[in-house]
Order: C-alpha cells, then structure tokens, then sequence
C-alpha cells in the first residue's frame, strides 16, 4: 500500500508513523515544505528564544527521525495540487507522487492583520523554526517589543522578551487577556504575572496604524491615539487553517477541511487531521489548535489511512508556559455548565465546567497532577460532586475509585 503525508508538524508526523506502524509493508512517504527533520513547536516562543534550546534538539519522531520508523521524508516539498482521479499529489518541481490513501495535515497559517502583513520591516509572526531562529536575533538587540495579541502565543513571546531584559507592550482587542481560553480569574492571574515581570499590557486597545521612523523603529498608533515606538513588533493575533490546497481539490471546506469522526474527507481515500480541520465534537463540527491534539488525530488518520477504522474520541488539552506559570486546560467547554473554584493557595488555580453531573472541563495555575486527574474524570464520565470538587481536603483520585 503506498501512503502519502502532506505536512511536516506534528499530525502529519504522527499520521506518517502510524499507518506504518499499522501496516508494516505499506511505502509511506511524508512531505513537508520546510528544509528541516519535523520538530517541536512548542518550544520556539519559549525556550528557542530564550537560547535554551534549538529547534532541532527535539525532532517529533525521536533521535532517528522519521527515517527510523520506516518512514520516507521529502523535506522542501511543496505540494501545489492533488489529482483525485489519477490519485497522484502534484509537486512544485514537476513530479507526481501517486497515493492509494493520503493525509493532509497541512495545519495552519498566521492571520496577518492589514496594519503589519508579513513582510512588514521589523515584523514577526511565529509559526516555524525559521521564525523563530530569525525572532531569537532580532531580541537579541532589542530594547522595545510591541506584542500586538494576548493570546497564548503573543503572551508566550512577551514572557521570553522580558526574561531577557526587553522592555515589552502587549496590545489586546478584547476587555481581557486569554478571554477565548480562560475565565477572568485565571486570566487576571496571569496578567498579574506579566505586571510583576514589567510587561505593559494594554486591555481593550485597537492597533490604528503602524509605520517605520527614519530610524527604522516602529511607531505604533491605537484606536485611542496613543502611541508606542519599538524596535520590534511581533504579531500575534491567531492563526486560521491552511485549507486551500484541499479546497483546489474539490474537498469539503468549512473553515478547515470537513472530515468526519475517522478522519475522512469527502473524498474516502483521502483523510486530514490537525490544525487545518473541522471535526465533530461534542456540540457539532470544531477545529483545534494545539499540540496534543494534532498529534492524536494525526495518529487516527494514519492507522485509518493505512486500513484501521478507528474513531478520534481523544479528550482535548492545550498548555502554556509563561515565567513560573504552566498554565493547561483539558476537556470541552460546555454551554450552560457550572463553574466550580478548587482552593489550592500558593498561586496555584483550578477550576472545574461541572453539567449534568458530571466534569466537562478542567483548567488551571501550577495544578498538573490535579488536572491529570480530572482528565480521567472527563474521560471516564465519572459522576461528580461538586462540592467535592470545590474542597481542596476531598482528592480528586478518591473520586475514580469506584471506577477503577
């Protein structure tokens, strides 16, 4: 069986292993556009800037690369179209590389905004070990950072700079940081944390213009006439799914590819997983964006495409990092639930989504092995009480007994 992978994060990565791994004699061949082993991203607006790291310390298919699962890697490989009748992927050097099931784990791309499109002098966006490696320089003689988001990686960017002695501004649309992640108090949390560390963070601020001084600066002006001056601006503003070569293609697209709970699109030997997909969840059709994510549905799609036919039912979780803060949230946020507070004291912070009975969603501050905890309630559908769960003297471990 010939298997072919386009996308070189971590879906495509994992997708690419496990339908070897499903099917032993199946030639599978994963294509990614950058020049590199596939890598973690995790680590680029953390410890890659903070010169901890590099990116090709932590290859996602381990210390042999893909090559040591049996796996074929073409690395600048951009895919400009798929044949879905001839069942071949078009390469922009010209070949064809023929397929009898294909993955697409294209992921995602940076939503510019029009003030600061890529490209712009002194202007960053996040997105690759290319970035990153361009980014960590660019700090490394910066005295003024504008961040314009506070999201989680604009958020993550400005902890790096000022850990490394940059004086940074965050500039954030909404009332509050992290409001499409977090609650106010776990969001007050952490903008308390960027205050203790100098960071400026701007609540409710639109960026108005952005232009370059004769000194080559950036002179940024908001909605509300204010103006800050840096030397650079890095950009942060969410991402939005890399669907296009599917949609030239003819497959379904919603604001990422549509597949269905196997991973399949609208074409069945063809199937998606990642960053770049809308799939069912518990309240109709989602996209994700994060690391653990990518890598189980990626590992669905590539079983499936190799001739399992596996559901992806994988509990979803993202983390952050940010100064002494792990920050981690695991679950569905669910409609209509009810919030439930766990006090842990020491700056640690949990949170629990409680509906009809049972644990939707979990997040917090520095609360790991709770949260590691309520993922096993959430996946086993234990029945809760949340009195329970709001009295820190009740463990969480105590409440899985009756299921183990």
């Amino acid at each position: 069986m010939r298997v072919v992978v386009i996308g070189g994060g971590p879906a495509g990565t994992f997708a690419a292993i496990a339908a070897r791994k499903q099917d032993a004699d199946a030639a599978v061949t994963l294509l990614t556009r950058e020049r590199c082993e596939p890598y973690e991203k995790p680590p680029l607006s953390k410890a890659v800037l903070l010169g901890r790291v590099s990116p090709e310390d932590a290859p996602i298919a381990g210390p042999g690369g893909v090559a040591g699962h049996g796996v074929v890697l073409e690395t600048s490989a951009d895919c400009t179209g798929i044949d879905r009748t001839g069942h071949v992927v078009v390469l922009a050097d010209g070949r064809s590389l023929p397929y009898e099931a294909l993955v697409i784990a294209t992921g995602s791309t940076p939503r510019e905004i029009p003030q600061l499109p890529v490209g712009a002098p002194r202007t960053y966006y996040l997105r690759t070990e290319a970035d990153a490696r361009v980014l960590k320089a660019a700090l490394a003689g910066c005295r003024d950072l504008l961040v314009v988001g506070g999201g989680l990686i604009g958020l993550e960017v400005a902890s790096s700079g000022a850990m490394l002695g940059v004086k940074v501004t965050v500039l954030e649309v909404a009332p509050r940081i992290l409001a499409r992640v977090c609650d106010e108090q776990i969001g007050g949390a952490v903008h308390e944390a960027h205050a203790r560390h100098g960071v400026d963070i701007r609540v409710g601020t639109t960026l108005l213009t952005a232009t370059a001084q004769r000194d080559g600066r950036i002179a940024a002006v908001t909605g509300a006439g204010e103006r800050f001056v840096a030397d650079i601006v890095v950009v942060g503003t969410g991402s939005k799914p890399d669907d296009a070569l599917a949609a030239s293609a003819g497959l379904a697209t919603d604001d990422g590819i549509v597949v269905d709970a196997q991973c399949r699109t609208s074409d069945r030997a063809i199937l998606a997983a990642g960053d770049c997909v809308r799939f069912p969840g518990p309240q109709g059709l989602v996209r994700l964006e994060n690391w653990l994510h990518a890598q189980d549905q990626g590992a669905i799609a590539g079983r499936n495409a190799a001739g399992a036919n596996e559901r992806y039912t994988t509990v979803p979780s993202f983390w952050s990092e940010q100064y002494d803060l792990y920050i981690q949230g695991v679950g569905w946020p669910a409609p209509g639930s009810a919030r439930v507070h766990r006090p842990l004291g020491g700056g640690r912070v949990l949170i629990f989504d409680v509906i009809d009975g049972r644990l939707a969603y979990a997040m917090g501050i520095n609360a790991q092995r709770d949260l590691a905890m309520a993922r096993r309630l959430i996946e086993r559908r234990v029945a809760v009480d949340a009195t329970a769960l709001a009295d820190p003297g009740q463990p969480l471990a105590a409440m899985l007994k009756p299921q183990l």
